[in-house]
């Protein structure tokens, strides 16, 4: 297994001496992090610790004439990987919070690499773990300087085995330290981090199975990873390994992240924060996803998950953003037939979307006034003479903006737009009417929330993509096209 070398500042321990007042016993407070951080005085300074990619500040102490303070609390932190913040709000060390949460720092500003952390066994395991690895990383360091510079095959080889040497003896040394402190938080770290070695390609019946690398570095991504750990949100590492794990490990066709995201999801439940925030990582991924088709993967997470009930840490703006997405994407999902569409054109006549006998029906949401839309119509309409209109394309054009009828009508004079584009839009009292009638509009059902908004309809006007670029619909059409052609 490969490691990521965590990065963090040396940090020393010894005990923290507290006693209970004489009189009256009271009981200690679960959190009570002493701090002396010279030389700063009668000033705050700050405990902050990741978050998923992000930094947050989560306490502050108070310090006095004599740079002392405390981190107090009544409940504990979760733990994780914090840092000592500066009044200035530059960090200053790195330490880790586990279970033990009673323990003291020393520190100096000038001194930002030297901090003396003491009655915490989190951090003396760490201590001893950052002393191997800083000279075992130092070694491995100079190992390869000296292999740019070799000058034999001879050296280089010898070289390259004890480069090789040095990291099983490193790799041995965090697998010891996972066997004998299993359920220590440097163990979860190191676990959280570590990613498989691609074994060789194996000989199955006489011939070579290179799929098999790629299959075991996958099977084996998230050994003994809990996502309901939520110690694993305060790490600068776990988010980054999981963007990877979907980018290089996951395909993108939808069906295959919604069987990842199903069980991430169900082993994070008990999270009280990991659920939650992997849940709202996926939504905001996949309700505006990177490539076409992907908003499935959001839907099935609002039918499985919002729509039963998983809403209780959603602001209400969330959750209306959320449920109304959900149930604009419902009408347009790829392979649905194109929800209906009756408009109006230039000249009041309403215009079916479904009356229109096309091999394929390009349905541009777009408004005359909006800046990105008046760079990409007098495109479309380039491609569309160029190429679309011999290829039997028509393009029904929809006014997403009743008020701005007279700018179209200039638009099109002065884009010399052509004359068989089908340009409708919908009067306000017919709006203002389907709204009455509970009815959903054609923004709710082609999810039009900017502009322009495209979607590619075939002759049975079922829907076969929809916000690609210009580029990408053409290429879309030709395969299309080409493969009606070979079928013939």
């Amino acid at each position: 297994m490969k490691y990521r070398f965590l990065f963090f500042v040396s940090l020393f321990f010894s005990v923290l001496l507290w006693s209970q007042a004489v009189k009256k016993p009271v009981a200690a407070p679960a959190k009570n992090i002493a701090i002396t951080l010279t030389p700063l005085k009668n000033c705050k300074v700050y405990l902050g610790s990741y978050y998923g990619k992000g930094r947050v500040l989560v306490d502050s102490a108070q310090l006095n004439e004599k740079s002392a303070g405390a981190f107090k609390g009544t409940t504990k932190l979760p733990g994780g990987i914090y840092f000592v913040v500066s009044p200035q709000y530059t960090v200053q060390f790195e330490l880790l919070i586990g279970n033990q949460q009673q323990f003291s720092i020393t520190g100096d500003t000038a001194q930002k690499d030297n901090p003396v952390i003491k009655g915490s066994p989190d951090n003396d395991l760490f201590k001893e773990y950052s002393a191997v690895t800083i000279e075992k990383g130092k070694g491995l360091m100079n190992l390869n300087q000296q292999m740019s510079t070799a000058k034999t095959k001879d050296d280089s080889a010898k070289l390259r085995n004890e480069i090789i040497r040095l990291n099983k003896e490193l790799q041995n040394y965090r697998e010891d330290i996972i066997k004998k402190h299993p359920s220590s938080l440097l163990t979860t770290l190191l676990t959280a981090m570590k990613r498989p070695d691609a074994p060789a390609i194996p000989i199955v019946n006489g011939k070579a199975d290179s799929t098999y690398p790629y299959r075991f570095v996958k099977n084996h991504f998230w050994d003994d990873v809990a996502f309901n750990d939520d110690r694993l949100l305060r790490t600068p590492f776990f988010e980054p390994k999981l963007d990877d794990y979907f980018k290089f490990y996951v395909s993108p066709e939808p069906d295959s992240i919604i069987k990842e995201v199903k069980y991430i999801l169900l082993s994070s439940r008990t999270g009280k924060e990991m659920y939650p925030y992997l849940l709202t990582k996926f939504t905001n991924k996949y309700m505006n996803p990177e490539y076409m088709g992907q908003d499935k993967v959001f839907l099935y997470m609002f039918d499985n998950f919002y729509s039963k009930g998983d809403t209780t840490f959603l602001n209400a703006a969330s959750r209306k953003t959320i449920f109304e997405r959900a149930y604009s994407m419902m009408a347009n999902q790829l392979g649905n037939p194109a929800p209906l569409l009756n408009l109006r054109d230039t000249t009041e006549k309403v215009i079916s979307l479904y009356s229109i006998q096309s091999t394929f029906t390009l349905v541009v949401f777009w408004d005359p006034t909006c800046s990105h839309c008046k760079e990409e119509i007098p495109r479309i309409d380039s491609m569309y003479r160029a190429k679309w209109k011999s290829l039997g394309i028509t393009i029904y054009a929809v006014n997403t903006a009743e008020k701005t009828m007279d700018e179209l009508k200039k638009f099109v004079a002065e884009k010399h737009l052509s004359p068989d584009w089908i340009l409708v839009y919908q009067p306000k009292a017919e709006r203002d009417a389907e709204q009455a009638a509970g009815q959903p509009n054609f923004r709710q059902l082609y999810d039009v929330y900017k502009t322009p908004t495209l979607y590619l309809l075939d002759d049975k006007k079922n829907i076969i993509a929809k916000q690609l670029s210009i580029e990408q619909f053409d290429d879309l059409i030709a395969a299309k096209l080409k493969k009606q052609n070979s079928s013939k």
